[in-house]
């Protein structure tokens, strides 16, 4: 007798299966009709935007009002106010992002290109990226997509359908003002999984940033004074009163820098009145532009000759109008007393 322990043999036939992938028989499949399918959420809340906007009305005008006053004294400045600012911002964002480059590393960066081959170069060279796009001059009157592709670059070679998607989500908030529209920029380009982890916040801090400069001052410092700015959460009324504080804070703290840089100014003419030819007004000028200065930026911002150069260093040192930061005898940075 066949003992059957009910167990299947290879040469009992196999039943058929329903593939796994089908729906179940009798079972509707939802959303076939395309008019059905529920619609994508916005990445942006643009009423919760609108109403941050109302309620911090006031704290908006403040900051429009004191960065209208700092775009002013960047005009009055010249553009090596502008840069100087940018290389300060650039600076200090790259502490948030976590690449922690310092003034005289970007300074020893764009003398003589030293630092990039080295483990952390990747930090200085986005650093250095950021500097040029904040301090770059601004078109008037680009719609958003192009503005946010103008400022990536072409070297960044962004998925221009992002982009475009991004300029779309927005579109909501275009009559709201650019100290809105700048934080919702930034922390929504934030959260894109599009962008890499080590570029996303950079990138959206100079996006941000960029939104809302304005004529002589392509860009709003955010940074100088900390990131409370950069890292909040919550509700959009949340973010943006951290986004108008933060900036607030630096635009106020650019203000100052730019008194004692004036008043630096006028008193290294004055101490250098006596000397002649171009070399030290250029210098000076150079100074001014610049937190830190190489000695072969300095010679190529000036057009005289390196010995030319180091003499008028040492001779604005001895008069204490500046002072030299890595205490090398070789690839040297000098500063101005501010």
């Amino acid at each position: 007798m066949d003992d059957d322990a009910g167990l299947p043999s290879l040469f009992d036939p196999e039943e058929a299966e329903e593939p796994w992938f089908l729906p179940p028989a009798g079972e509707e499949v939802g959303f076939t009709d395309p008019s059905r399918r529920p619609a994508q959420v916005s990445l942006v809340d643009a009423a919760g935007w609108r109403a941050a906007e109302a309620a911090l009305a006031s704290e908006v005008a403040e900051l429009s009002f004191d960065f209208g006053r700092l775009t002013e004294r960047t005009r009055l400045a010249g553009a090596g106010a502008v840069q100087r600012l940018a290389l300060e911002e650039a600076a200090s964002l790259s502490w948030w992002t976590g690449d922690r480059v310092g003034g005289d590393r970007l300074a020893l960066w764009a003398s003589y290109r030293i630092g990039a081959t080295e483990e952390d170069g990747g930090g200085l060279i986005r650093t250095a990226w950021a500097a040029r796009r904040l301090g770059a001059a601004t078109a008037q009157g680009e719609a958003l997509a192009a503005q946010v592709a103008s400022v990536l670059g072409e070297e960044d070679r962004t998925d221009p359908g992002l982009i475009a998607d991004v300029a779309a989500e927005l579109e909501p908030l275009a009559g709201a003002s650019t100290v809105t529209r700048g934080a919702a920029l930034f922390h929504m380009w934030r959260s894109l999984d599009e962008r890499p982890d080590h570029l996303r916040g950079l990138e959206a801090a100079v996006l941000g940033e960029r939104l809302v400069g304005q004529g002589a001052l392509p860009f709003l410092p955010l940074a100088l004074t900390g990131f409370g700015a950069l890292t909040a959460s919550g509700s959009p009324e949340a973010r943006l009163s951290a986004w108008i504080t933060g900036a607030h804070r630096a635009v106020l703290a650019a203000l100052m820098a730019l008194e004692r840089l004036h008043q630096w100014r006028a008193r290294a003419e004055a101490a250098t009145a006596d000397l002649s030819g171009r070399t030290p007004a250029r210098l000076i000028a150079a100074l001014v532009a610049h937190p830190m200065l190489g000695a072969a930026q300095a010679e190529a911002e000036t057009g005289a000759s390196r010995a030319a150069v180091q003499r008028n260093l040492d001779l604005l040192a001895s008069r204490g109008l500046v002072r030299e930061v890595t205490g090398q005898g070789r690839f040297r940075v000098w500063a101005a007393k501010v």
